[in-house]
């Protein structure tokens, strides 16, 4: 099962960390390499499932990144962010 699925009464309280996000990636690396197979076999409806999950580790992803960019300091930011935040 994907490392995104979390029980409704986990919800909010998961750590993001390098290590979740590393398993995503590693995770999406798999189904990439799976529908690829599938495809070459010409059996494109079972890859579906596989598909679905790789679009919701992607938008999570995403989602962990567009939140990311918006809660580190300014002096982490590279400068041209920083300065692209001032204008």
């Amino acid at each position: 099962m994907s490392v995104v699925f979390v029980p409704k009464r986990q919800r909010g309280k998961a750590q993001i960390n390098q290590e979740t996000i590393q398993r995503l990636l590693n995770e999406n690396d798999q189904l990439v390499r799976c529908i690829t197979e599938y495809l070459q076999k010409g059996r494109a409806t079972e890859c579906v499932q596989y598909q679905q999950i790789l679009h919701r580790n992607i938008v999570y992803l995403g989602t962990i990144a567009d939140a990311g960019t918006e809660i580190l300091p300014e002096e982490t930011q590279t400068p041209t962010a920083a300065n692209d935040s001032v204008s």
